[in-house]
């Protein structure tokens, strides 16, 4: 005989047992198991006693110890407890300090019964992919990528052999790649396994400085040869003798430092802003660039001779749409430096969230991926990214939510066999075409006689007639495009954040 399925248990602690008992009733209508405690104290005693319970709603104003306090001493006794706050002050700092000691979520008093249910069930499912989650085991361990690339797949594996092959020499070497696929680190790894590793390595981010500033920020100036030059300055050229140089995004450099670029490619020498000096240096030139230097090159806004002697080898970085299955070790890479750094205390990532990481196309490659589970990590709760501690446009841009779409409050559900709106039982016969479908405006009912009958129909209901009518069509939009409210936004006419704002303010659940 098979076991029974597991019952969650839910802990209440609050010191009014009228609140006790109200919440018990709502929870127990799931078939939750309920029990309670009349006192922060008590609570703690109850999660410390064992065995702990799936989730606490916690009450935050007790006489003795406050639910803040208890949360702590709950959070101590196990970091993984599900608990949601309960207050009848929503305040900022409410807010705060809720999520600051671990808490799931808080909720307000007085309840509305649904939404409870709806936060329980969220809950409870965090729950399990937490648990989920701990049979996790990271891909890579970080010490074997001390160069911080990552990535296992063929076309990660020809950049490696790449790099290998320009090591021994003093070749020059153009990188391409979109935004944030790590070029630089690409590189410095060049740099360092070449026979100048010991001297310096300097990038300069060509896009980043201004082009009346570039040629002395990469050769220096001497002092009075323009306005604010006080003083004589070395270049990064000369600070970077018998090192590397990175020029990074190299197709956004004017034309005229370009030449300059070409003399130090060509003959190794330099000449300070506003001197009259020849300055010998032996500098390697690694360039990287996110643009088409061929069609620039076409277009006569990059220089072909410098784009030649620049493109002696050349390797190019792939996106990360094209390598997803370097995700994983991205992702386990990534985690295990920010523990190693104490900027956050997750480790592992549940196969749910994985799955959509996994998915998602990163335009902006890996640098992207690297900031969202950074967030990601800073905002989870355990010791495990969940599905809902990814950014919601990475989970809508996946494929957004494919749960149904339900009305709350007093609004009636919309039928899709139907015609035509429900209206406190009436027939929406006159819609409805002879195979039970509604008709396309203009296919023999015009949007004017739509209107008159909806009034009319709709006039003898208790809720306001424009509240109906737009909860109905939200929600007709949201079946028709599985939720996905990028898509659902646009249909409508309204921005994804009105949106969301008109669904929590009609009570509807996604």
């Amino acid at each position: 005989m098979s076991n029974a399925a597991h019952t969650p248990t839910i802990l209440v602690i609050d010191d009014d047992a009228e609140v006790r008992y109200s919440l018990g009733r709502v929870l127990s209508s799931k078939s939750y198991r309920v029990i309670e405690a009349g006192s922060g104290e008590e609570g703690v005693a109850t999660v410390k006693k064992g065995p702990p319970p799936d989730l606490i709603f916690l009450d935050i104003r007790m006489g003795g110890m406050s639910g803040l306090e208890a949360l702590q001493h709950i959070r101590s006794a196990n970091p993984k407890q599900m608990v949601i706050l309960m207050t009848a002050f929503g305040t900022a700092q409410t807010a705060i300090e809720a999520m600051k000691f671990g808490a799931f979520d808080y909720i307000m008093k007085p309840f509305d019964p649904a939404k409870v249910l709806t936060l329980a069930e969220n809950a409870l499912k965090a729950h399990n992919d937490l648990r989920s989650a701990g049979d996790y085991k990271p891909t890579i361990n970080s010490e074997d990528y001390k160069e911080g690339i990552v990535g296992s797949s063929p076309v990660m594996q020809d950049v490696f052999k790449t790099i290998g092959q320009v090591t021994a020499s003093d070749v020059t070497v153009m990188i391409t790649g979109e935004s944030g696929t790590g070029k630089e680190l690409i590189a410095r790894s060049i740099w360092k396994h070449s026979h100048r590793a010991s001297k310096p390595f300097i990038a300069v981010n060509c896009a980043a400085i201004p082009d009346n500033l570039i040629e002395s920020e990469l050769f220096g100036h001497e002092k009075g040869s323009f306005t604010g030059a006080t003083g004589q300055r070395i270049g990064k050229f000369e600070l970077c003798d018998r090192g590397t140089i990175f020029l990074d995004e190299i197709g956004d450099m004017a034309l005229n430092t370009q030449t300059k670029i070409l003399r130090v490619l060509q003959q190794g020498e330099i000449q300070r802003v506003g001197g009259t000096e020849t300055i010998k240096v032996d500098v390697r030139i690694i360039a990287a660039t996110n643009k088409d230097l061929e069609e620039m090159v076409k277009a006569k806004t990059f220089r072909e001779d410098l784009y030649y002697r620049l493109n002696v080898v050349r390797i190019k970085m792939p996106p990360l749409r094209e390598r997803p299955e370097d995700i994983p070790q991205i992702i386990d890479f990534c985690l295990q430096n920010l523990v190693k750094q104490k900027k956050a205390r997750v480790g592992k990532v549940s196969p749910e969230a994985m799955s959509v990481l996994s998915k998602h196309r990163w335009p902006g490659n890996v640098r992207e991926l690297e900031n969202v589970i950074y967030r990601s990590a800073v905002i989870a709760q355990g010791d495990a990214i969940l599905l809902k501690d990814i950014p919601v446009e990475i989970r809508e841009a996946v494929g957004g939510p494919t749960t149904a779409v339900s009305g709350g409050g007093t609004a009636q559900p919309f039928d899709a066999s139907a015609g035509g709106l429900p209206a406190n039982g009436a027939s929406a016969a006159p819609f409805a075409s002879a195979a039970g479908t509604a008709p396309a405006i203009g296919g023999g009912y015009s949007v004017e006689s739509a209107l008159d009958y909806l009034h009319v129909e709709l006039s003898g209901g208790s809720e306001p007639i424009l509240k109906r009518l737009e909860t109905e069509m939200i929600v007709r939009v949201l079946k028709a495009t599985d939720g996905n409210l990028v898509k659902a936004s646009e249909r409508l006419g309204m921005t994804r954040a009105t949106l969301r704002k008109r669904i929590d303010e009609l009570q509807l659940s996604v």
